[in-house]
């Protein structure tokens, strides 16, 4: 076990810092950093014994690096990029970007090209798909409510059973008839399977030799940054240079309660792993924490700890399998679109950073399960997990299980999240009550803001934060930091998302203010969560 803190032996003391924090990932780190730059005391505590990082942390086992959830360094924040460079300046390796989708044997190019997945399919299932998509364009359904309803208008009932239910009720354990339509008109965008097989059709017969996919929108990334041994390396060069600054990191502790002191400041206990008590006392505090666990251990109790105990998460599980072969697949992962498994996507670690796999007659892939904490899939053992990995790579036709030599599960609870129908009014309550009440707490981070958000994202919440400690003024509503992998530059939205006239918004700080990531949400709460 690695016990990290400020000075050796000193667990169970009492610490007297300028900020507590709770949580040593991405948001928790980067104001720690931060803060110790600016000459600020800081004091984090972190419940995992071993690593810091969060979800973007990087596990090993014996010499095998896993990357839980997958994590490309790409922002148009240039804040973000500036700082990641300074924390990370020589381990960044540019690595080739490859996602595809894995279908009963074929590979299928993700985003979708709707060409191409017809002629994968053959003619027999591919003539049952147009037949499908000529039937929903003569007879579309009249009502529009759901996913389900959506997506099988713009694409027939077979694409949208083959390329989108499956996959997408795994990942969020919800019904696609259960999903807002706005989700799917949002998420699915460009794709127009009328413009790509007139395409082909326009090829075939030579009067066309421009491929078009059907695709209007702008392909992704080719390339992406990543550290040479995963995320982890980042947080765990952050971690590194919080304690050259003389900053306390406190691993193996969970947070026990953040006490108000009654005179601004805060006292934040602690239970260590190996027992007894540690005690913070601070000025301000910031907390990663998911806001259920934060607002049940406040004291005194938020009124609103009802609200936040009704606050729910999307859990999921990575089955680690080291394999006797060579590479099966050369991308970063493969996305599952298959109702015979249970697993929904899976990763080549090698594809990410060839130094995470040290063994090159050996392939490394994480098999992710999305789950709900305590239910029959995040409740078995692992041997049986292994074994299930293991089991369901045979029926997917990629690998033999006397390949297999190895394997090991790693769980992340709370990992995405979940925006159902009574999220927002408990945020926003939350969040209302302890804005008014706490001027020196301050919430960031994917958790501790119950805001489906990247790492650049999570990154910026605690940047902003760290500006209005300083200032001892709130300089910024780190609120208007919203969820998303989609960012608009011009600098005026970032100008009116809320932010005082007394700091001026700069264009990447602007683009990440201004941002919207798309999530699902359940169809009776829509019409509220647009009205909010």
């Amino acid at each position: 076990m690695v016990n990290v803190v400020g000075t050796s032996g000193d667990e169970g003391r009492q610490y007297d810092v300028d900020v507590a924090i709770i949580g040593a990932g991405p948001a928790g780190l980067t104001a720690g950093y931060l803060l110790t730059k600016q000459g600020l005391s800081v004091a984090i505590i972190e419940k995992d014994t071993r690593y810091v990082g969060g979800i973007s942390r990087t596990v090993e086992h014996e010499g095998y690096r896993f990357d839980i959830g997958g994590h490309r360094f790409f922002s148009k924040s240039q804040a973000v990029v500036d700082l990641w460079n300074e924390i990370l300046p020589d381990d960044f390796i540019q690595r080739p970007r490859m996602s595809r989708i894995y279908y009963e044997g074929k590979f299928y190019s993700y985003p979708l090209r709707a060409f191409e997945a017809l002629f994968n399919l053959g003619i027999m299932r591919s003539t049952l798909c147009m037949a499908s998509y000529v039937k929903a364009k003569a007879f579309p359904k009249k009502t529009v409510r759901s996913f389900e309803d959506w997506t099988t208008n713009q694409f027939g009932q077979k694409l949208y059973s083959i390329f989108f239910k499956t996959y997408t009720e795994k990942v969020w354990g919800m019904p696609c008839n259960e999903m807002s339509a706005d989700w799917a008109a949002q998420r699915i965008k460009g794709l127009s399977l009328g413009a790509a097989v007139l395409d082909g059709f326009k090829r075939s017969l030579g009067l066309n030799n421009k491929p078009n996919d059907g695709m209007a929108t702008k392909t992704l990334l080719e390339t992406f940054r990543y550290p040479r041994l995963g995320p982890g390396m980042m947080w765990e060069a952050a971690r590194d240079k919080i304690l050259a600054k003389g900053g306390h990191i406190l691993m193996g502790h969970a947070m026990k309660q953040l006490a108000s002191d009654g005179q601004g400041g805060w006292r934040l206990s602690a239970t260590p792993a190996e027992g007894g008590e540690t005690m913070i006392r601070a000025r301000h505090a910031i907390s990663s924490a998911p806001m259920r666990e934060l607002a049940a251990r406040m004291h005194p109790l938020p009124q609103t700890t009802i609200e936040a105990n009704d606050l729910k998460y999307r859990d999921f599980l990575t089955v680690a399998l080291k394999i006797r072969s060579e590479d099966l697949f050369p991308d970063n992962w493969i996305y599952i679109h298959d109702s015979k498994v249970k697993v929904g996507r899976i990763q080549n670690f090698r594809s990410w950073s060839p130094e995470m796999v040290p063994d090159e007659t050996v392939a490394c892939v994480g098999l992710e399960y999305f789950c709900f904490e305590g239910d029959d899939l995040w409740a078995s053992s692992d041997d049986d997990l292994i074994a299930l990995a293991t089991r369901e790579m045979q029926i997917l036709g990629l690998v033999q299980p006397d390949q297999v030599i190895g394997g090991v599960v790693v769980r992340q609870e709370k990992a995405y999240p979940v925006y159902d129908d009574s999220y927002a009014a408990n945020v926003a309550a939350m969040r209302a009550e302890l804005e008014a009440a706490y001027p020196t707490l301050h919430l960031v981070g994917r958790n501790g803001m119950h805001r489906y958000n990247n790492q650049d994202h999570a990154m910026m919440t605690a940047m902003l934060t760290v500006e209005n400690i300083v200032a001892e003024r709130r300089l910024y509503d780190t609120w208007c930091v919203n969820e998303d992998a989609e960012y608009h530059e011009a600098g005026a939205e970032g100008a009116d998302a809320g932010l005082p006239s007394t700091r001026p918004v700069t264009p990447d700080q602007a683009a990440a203010l201004a941002s919207v990531r798309q999530v699902p949400e359940r169809i009776a709460a829509a019409p509220d969560r647009r009205a909010a």
